[in-house]
Order: structure tokens, then sequence, then C-alpha cells
């Protein structure tokens, strides 16, 4: 897969025009837009799979066989934008996937749709604490995982566009209150007052890019402030 460099931020469309890309099939811009919803999707999918009691090797199978099943058989032109979320699609879509599909001839050989992808499995792995076969608890540790890989774009699309940004990077999550705006303005060579606005700029620009970027996964723009309800408190839980 291209770099980040060379591949166009998704801030540049739609998460639904990319999706609508994805459907319309058979040509290279259609398997550039499922490439671009596998490399940013698959990590939660490939957790709930594993949370249900499947084993490493069988939850690639089957996250890779989805997604390559999904382009081939238009299963993305069942995507309304007009109601739900795209994270409920897919997890739905995926659930009808592994009941349907994945001992047929439709299962793919691990490794064998995203080859050319960059996709480390193993790191998935981490902090992944399998729990007994449970269709409530995996469903809620999904939101958790979509949540938390929301976030990770938007903090990636951050550290390319701000300076020095991991020095930055730890107030974003601590309270007003907590933050040493004089000892930051001494290290970085600046007024307490002009760390203060530092800060208080780079925290704006966070929540903008994170109300873009759940809007990108959502049909009706209205409802970008009950989805980043819900996903924090997923994250708080």
């Amino acid at each position: 897969m291209s770099s980040r460099a060379s591949t166009p931020t998704l801030f540049a469309t739609t998460r639904w025009t990319v999706i609508c890309d994805a459907a319309r099939g058979g040509d290279t811009a259609a398997v550039e837009a499922l490439e671009t919803l596998f490399s940013t999707y698959w990590r939660p999918l490939y957790r709930y799979l594993r949370r249900l009691g499947r084993s490493a090797p069988d939850a690639e199978d089957l996250v890779q066989g989805f997604f390559a099943h999904l382009l081939a058989h238009d299963g993305l032109c069942l995507v309304d934008r007009a109601v739900g979320r795209f994270r409920a699609f897919l997890l739905g879509a995926l659930k009808n996937y592994v009941a349907n599909e994945w001992r047929r001839e439709h299962r793919h050989k691990r490794g064998g749709f995203a080859t050319h992808l960059s996709v480390d499995w193993q790191n998935a792995e981490t902090g992944l604490r399998i729990e007994p076969a449970d269709p409530r608890t995996p469903d809620l540790f999904y939101d958790l995982d979509w949540a938390a890989a929301l976030l990770d774009k938007v903090l990636d699309d951050l550290a390319e566009s701000e300076t020095n940004f991991d020095r930055w990077k730890p107030f974003l999550s601590l309270g007003s209150g907590r933050i040493p705006y004089a000892e930051i303005g001494k290290e970085s060579g600046m007024s307490e007052s002009a760390a203060r606005v530092a800060v208080h700029r780079l925290r704006k620009r966070f929540r903008q890019r994170l109300r873009q970027e759940i809007a990108r996964t959502l049909g009706d723009g209205a409802r970008v402030d009950d989805e980043m309800r819900a996903l924090f408190a997923v994250l708080s839980a």
C-alpha cells in the first residue's frame, strides 16, 4: 500500500465517498478505496473475532475474506448513509459473513487479499484479553476499539501537521487545571501566557479533527455530538 505521504488524507473527502468508491467495484479507484477501509477498520473487527474465541489465524482469514467479500459481492452497496453508523454496518455485515461464508470457497488463504498492505496483525494482540464467549462483551469491546482507532487516526494526523507534537501531546488528555503552563513555557522558551495559548489552540485543533473524523463515519452530521458522547462514555467505562 502507498505510504501516508503519497496517499491523500481521509480528511480530503468523506468516509462515505470512499465507501461509495469501493461499492462501484471493478476499477483501480474501488480497490484503493477498499484498501483504505481495510487499513482503517481491520483492527476493531479482528479483535472482535478474537474475543469471540477465534484463533489468531482464523481471525486474520475472516477479516481479510470479509473485506474481499464486500467488494466481490457489492456488499458495500447496501450501506445507507442516511441511517445508522458505519461501524454498526461493518459489525453487522461481519457477523453475517462469519455465519454464512467463511467455511465456503470465499474464505481466502491467509495473506491472500492483503499481502501488499502494511498490516501488523501481531500488534493487534497487544493488550487483548480474551474473554469467555459472550456475544455482549465482544460488542462492547468493539465500540471501545473503534473509539481507540478514531483517536489514533486523529493523533497520527496531528503528529504530521504539528511541530514537536510528541512534547505537546500529553496535555491533550489533562484537565486544564492540571496543565503546568509555567513549566511548559520555560521548557519551550516562551512565556506562561504564550504556553497557555499554544495548548489551548492545540486542544481546539484536536477537537475539530476528532469531530471531522467522527462525522465521516455517520450518515447524519447532526449526530456528531451524540456519537462523541457515546464513544467517550465507552472510553471512560
